[in-house]
């Protein structure tokens, strides 16, 4: 919240008593605030057109607030436009890489689980959708000063992991470009053959009870996975502070204190198959029959109760955030429903839905998927067909930071419970609501600062910067903090990739309008510390992303 809202509110509150919310108008010509009086018509026993007459009418003049209006049922504020761009871009200049942060985790541990995928085949585009929101909330509250721990929870025994055992355990070299075809083979098999899945049981079963051959086939596989998976995050700059392995809580035997625990619930009991069912009932998980089965008949253990031993681990380290997929909210709210038994505290999930091909929903089971590494290795040969048609020649380097940029802008862009439909042409264009559109923004105000090729005098006269295209940007200047916020609360990455579009539209708009170099020497110093402002916060804003800046596109 800036100070201009601060006094709009405080002047509302005191007036009205009520709890406030502005809004901004869909026209600028409207004022930069309103404040809808519908709500204190039943209060004061007013309409709410009279309410915004006489609260305009009340409201005193100040330095920060140019004009009041009542439009109908709104009370419309204007603010002071050169007072704004004083304050903000003073502060931008002053804050550099930290302008936005409000502190506000400061003294403050999350701990924020995040991609997990399973360690038996190279990711697919629509599992890296969960690496990328989650990344970019671990960069944000990092950036809001929160103690963040980054985990990485690795499904190491389970039964797509042992179906890939059976498939390839004689084999002597294992490499993680196989993975993938090795698992589609085997899920083949097990459609013409139902006696592979006895053979799969047998050995998870033989696992659990510490047979040393199948934990080392287990083991090597999936150290293979893991390694190339990792490969391709680090590659995005996606980093992990721990990587919390399945088998170690069944191996040290917490999944048994839990089933101990949860028996003296009371909710615990033995079904007809043999089997350890949690007894859910008195929770609306809108299911016939609420039970959550922890274990087969044999007595080995299933994933719920894995996760929850692992889950009761992660709530005592603090405040805990996990991105899951869509498909997984049921089974989300059977683990809460577990924990809420046994009094622990439950995680706070960042549901997303998929990314689709345009057949349909991509599986790595069926093998209808586009791998995240040939994405990569795609998205990086188009970058540089388009940075050699401006310069003749393309750098490594430069060509991964737009690519990788448009992989994930294209993702993040959308609100995480809308499916993102894969389409190459959208996600790798150039124009458009795309990271490169974003990024030639930035890299057109470093063109224009090195042409200057002069230290950027902060000392200017800010009325100056008067036209509705440089006030338009410094508005949208101020709204970043805000956004952070925003992002902070909601945890939805599309509130930062929608604004870093606008503000990049505003800087494109004004460049066309407000020409720099060739002006007088008290507008281009006004306009030069305007772009620098712009480059600082576009800077600012990628980096949440994950996005990288380019100097020269």
């Amino acid at each position: 919240m800036d100070k201009f809202q601060e006094e709009i509110i405080k002047f509302l509150k005191k007036e009205t008593k009520q709890e406030v919310n502005l809004e901004v108008p869909p026209n600028p010509e409207l004022g930069d605030y309103a404040f809808p009086c519908f709500n204190l018509a039943k209060v004061l026993k007013k309409s709410p057109n009279e309410i915004a007459e006489n609260l305009a009418i009340k409201f005193p003049k100040t330095f920060l607030i140019q004009e009041v209006k009542a439009v109908g049922p709104y009370v419309n504020f204007f603010i002071n436009k050169n007072r704004l761009a004083g304050d903000i871009l003073k502060k931008i200049i002053k804050e550099k890489n930290r302008y936005g942060s409000s502190d506000s985790g400061k003294g403050k541990k999350i701990v924020v689980e995040h991609t997990s995928i399973n360690p038996n085949a190279s990711p697919h585009v629509g599992r890296a959708r969960n690496a990328f929101i989650g990344d970019c909330i671990v960069r944000t509250l990092k950036f809001q000063g929160y103690n963040i721990e980054t985990h990485y929870f690795i499904n190491d025994i389970g039964k797509q992991i042992a179906m890939l055992v059976l498939g390839i355990r004689n084999k002597k070299n294992i490499r993680f470009e196989d993975l993938l075809k090795n698992y589609i083979e085997i899920n083949k098999k097990f459609e013409k053959d139902t006696k592979l899945e006895k053979k799969v049981f047998d050995l998870m079963y033989k696992l659990e009870k510490g047979d040393k051959k199948v934990k080392a086939d287990f083991k090597r596989i999936v150290d293979v996975c893991v390694k190339g998976q990792i490969k391709l995050f680090t590659e995005l700059g996606i980093k992990y502070d721990k990587f919390d392995y399945e088998s170690k809580y069944l191996f040290d035997k917490k999944t048994v204190a839990i089933l101990r625990e949860l028996e003296r619930t009371g909710n615990l009991f033995i079904d007809k198959d043999n089997r350890w069912v949690l007894d859910q009932k008195g929770f609306e998980l809108g299911m016939k029959v609420p039970v959550l089965v922890l274990t087969r008949g044999d007595g080995t253990s299933m994933y719920p109760l894995r996760d929850i031993a692992y889950t009761t681990e992660k709530v005592g380290l603090g405040h805990n955030i996990v991105v899951l997929g869509e498909d997984q909210k049921l089974y989300f709210e059977q683990i809460s429903a577990a924990l809420k038994i046994m009094g622990y505290a439950t995680p706070e999930v960042v549901h997303y839905s998929f990314v689709l091909l345009e057949e349909g929903k991509m599986s790595t089971r069926k093998g209808n998927l586009v791998l995240l590494g040939d994405f990569m290795e795609e998205a990086v040969k188009k970058a540089k067909i388009e940075i050699k048609k401006r310069h003749g020649k393309a750098d490594e380097r430069s060509a991964k930071k737009i690519g990788y940029g448009a992989i994930k802008y294209s993702i993040l862009r959308v609100s995480p419970e809308k499916n993102v439909v894969f389409n190459w042409q959208q996600a790798l264009s150039f124009e458009g609501e795309s990271a490169p559109y974003i990024q030639y923004a930035y890299a057109r105000v470093c063109s224009i600062l090195k042409k200057h090729n002069k230290r950027i005098d902060s000392k200017i006269n800010y009325s100056l910067l008067d036209k509705k295209e440089e006030t338009g940007l410094v508005k949208k200047l101020s709204e970043f903090p805000n956004i952070v916020n925003k992002m902070e609360a909601d945890l939805r990455p599309h509130i930062i990739a929608n604004y870093l579009y606008e503000l990049a539209q505003r800087l494109n708009e004004f460049y066309h309008s407000c020409p720099i170099l060739k002006e007088n020497e008290d507008v281009k110093k006004a306009r030069l510390l305007l772009i620098t402002a712009v480059k600082q916060v576009l800077s600012n804003g990628l980096s949440l992303l994950g996005i990288e800046t380019l100097e020269k596109m």
